[in-house]
């Protein structure tokens, strides 16, 4: 069985943690949800409950 790579959503204000296979990948980095990936230029928060990340 293969390890499962987890890491910390790359929006600096996000705490949701990612499986890298299923994270949404843009430019090398990888982000829980479309709106940390655009940096919450249209879109507030990631939609996971407890996390409330916006700018």
């Amino acid at each position: 069985m293969a390890a499962v790579d987890l890491m910390k959503c790359a929006c600096d204000k996000c705490l949701c943690i990612v499986k890298v296979e299923t994270a949404i990948d843009r430019d090398g980095k990888h982000y829980c949800s479309e709106a940390c990936a655009e940096g919450h230029k249209t879109i507030t928060g990631c939609g996971h409950s407890g996390c409330g990340c916006s700018e």
